[in-house]
């Protein structure tokens, strides 16, 4: 597909510098030296209300008494850094949770028009470089909240190699961040597209199917595994178009286009609330905001890109 890396969250060419993360003397050097850190509370980025990532040096009152923060990699010769704040609570409370959070998190720590905000919310303002470094510093500082103890022998672990990695004292297992497959597929009849909605979505939003990947199975099988359990619709030919990393928390989505052997919809009510066949004009009338039905999927996510580029006839 011609475009597609400039999916959201990817192609921004960030220089990882995994060469540096063993070498914890230049890494201190680098932090020293004039090096960021993005802080992180509870998953959500810290943003100006104007746009972009806030970024604090390393000597930094929010960032003092927190544990070493991860190398993200080089940006333009910046060493970027991220680190979790835990144990926070705003004097009003944590935010009730909700399909797509707008609001922000103000910090004593921060100035007066910054706070912490929901990546989902934020994404469609950040540069390509901001939202590689914040999908990138969301993932991993979500893995490690939740892979604190050895899955050997479930002694606790230590954070290693500028936090690519986990190392375990007790049986000496070492243990690397995981991100987990998901196929999403834009299937076509002619000139109708195939689209679901799960249940607890925001009323009307329709999206590609989608689902994770199973062990032993390939790319394809999965995508005609996936609309078959849901829909009951036979896929042939499979074609793989774009990937996006999707940090919600660690999956790679992985875009393809499947061209649809039947037309009847079974639905399966346990992972689908409904499924329809829409046509070229229904969507285009759908990302308009003018269908009286169908609401099209969040703009940054790789479902809004595969249609839009559909509908412009920019997929292969």
């Amino acid at each position: 597909m011609r475009h597609s890396e400039t999916v959201t969250f990817g192609g921004s060419g960030l220089d990882r510098a995994a060469h540096l993360r063993g070498d914890a003397e230049a890494l201190t050097r680098l932090r020293a030296g004039g090096g960021q850190v993005l802080v992180l509370w509870r998953g959500r980025i810290p943003v100006a209300d104007t746009g972009g990532l806030v970024w604090v040096a390393a000597d930094h009152p929010l960032v003092a008494g927190l544990p070493a923060p991860v190398f993200l990699g080089l940006d333009d010769g910046i060493a970027r850094f991220a680190v979790d704040l835990p144990g926070w609570v705003p004097a009003e409370g944590a935010p009730t949770p909700a399909f797509l959070d707008q609001s922000r998190i103000r910090h004593p720590q921060l100035a007066a028009d910054q706070g912490f905000a929901e990546l989902r919310a934020e994404m469609m303002r950040l540069t390509a470089r901001e939202a590689e470094l914040a999908a990138t510093a969301r993932a991993i500082l979500g893995w490690h909240s939740s892979h604190g103890f050895c899955a050997a022998c479930g002694a606790a672990t230590e954070m290693v190699n500028a936090g690519w990695q986990r190392a375990c004292a007790q049986c000496g297992a070492q243990h690397f961040p995981r991100t987990d497959p998901v196929v999403i597929m834009l299937i076509t009849r002619g000139n109708r597209a195939l689209l679901g909605r799960s249940p607890g979505w925001p009323e009307g939003m329709y999206s590609c199917l989608a689902g994770f990947m199973e062990p032993g199975e390939t790319v394809e099988a999965a995508v005609r595994r996936e609309v078959a359990e849901e829909t009951g619709i036979r896929v042939g030919a499979v074609r793989y178009l774009a990937s996006q990393p999707w940090p919600f928390p660690a999956s790679l989505m992985i875009g393809c286009a499947g061209e649809a052997l039947s037309e009847t919809i079974t639905l399966d009510p346990v992972e689908l609330e409904d499924a329809l066949w829409a046509s070229r004009e229904e969507l285009m009338e759908a990302m308009a905001g003018a269908h009286p039905v169908i609401h099209p999927a969040r703009k940054g996510s790789i479902a809004h890109f595969l249609l839009s580029n559909w509908l412009a006839d920019r997929l292969f």
